[in-house]
């Protein structure tokens, strides 16, 4: 699934970051994830102690 900027996601488990798992966020990203990020899409706006996270695109449900 492709996402684009603004998108609001749920994550549904997150690598980076155990702690956004459940919490939902918006996309940063602009284009698709490349090799920079691994492949993931950055996801921001979780929450006030949580900053922006690397998920994979299974790790992430569209709301």
């Amino acid at each position: 699934m492709l996402f684009t900027a603004g998108d609001r996601v749920r994550i549904t488990s997150c690598a980076d970051d155990p702690r956004a798992k459940g919490k939902t966020g918006r996309i940063l990203d602009e284009v698709p994830p490349g090799p920079l990020t691994g492949g993931k899409w950055t996801v921001g706006g979780i929450g006030f102690l949580i900053g922006p996270v690397l998920c994979s695109t299974g790790e992430l449900k569209k709301l």
